[in-house]
């Protein structure tokens, strides 16, 4: 998926094509970018959370959107803040979203794996066609 900045607007580069064309508009960004993806992971490439978390989603077969807020440069404090925003709860890192709807971090992940519920999840989302 490709947001592209407004007309004559700078942009700020977020993720393979993502775009911002103004820091205020990080919260309708990420809102997008997990509207138009299966699963979207923002993460931190240093996180040893996101890598189980990435690890976990590979492992299934899924090819998750990730977006590495630490190579992200001066976007990554206002995607940061949109997703406390998101999801309210969820302070730490990683964030999941399935099917454009917030799943929660590492630990709702994993709970999810291990109860079942996942991988129907990945399913409906259009993630995992098995």
């Amino acid at each position: 998926m490709q947001l592209m900045p407004e007309e004559g607007a700078a942009g700020i580069p977020v993720s393979d094509g993502l775009m911002l064309s103004n820091p205020g508009s990080s919260y309708e960004a990420v809102r997008r970018l997990a509207a138009g993806n299966a699963v979207v992971l923002f993460s931190m490439s240093g996180c040893c959370m996101c890598t189980v978390a990435k690890s976990l989603l590979f492992s299934l077969g899924v090819g998750p959107t990730v977006v590495e807020l630490d190579e992200l440069g001066g976007a990554s404090r206002d995607i940061h803040a949109a997703l406390r925003q998101l999801a309210r709860d969820q302070q730490k890192l990683p964030v999941v979203f399935v099917g454009g709807k917030l799943l929660g971090g590492l630990e709702t992940l994993m709970a999810c794996h291990i109860n079942g519920t996942l991988v129907p999840l990945l399913k409906d989302a259009g993630a995992l066609w098995l």
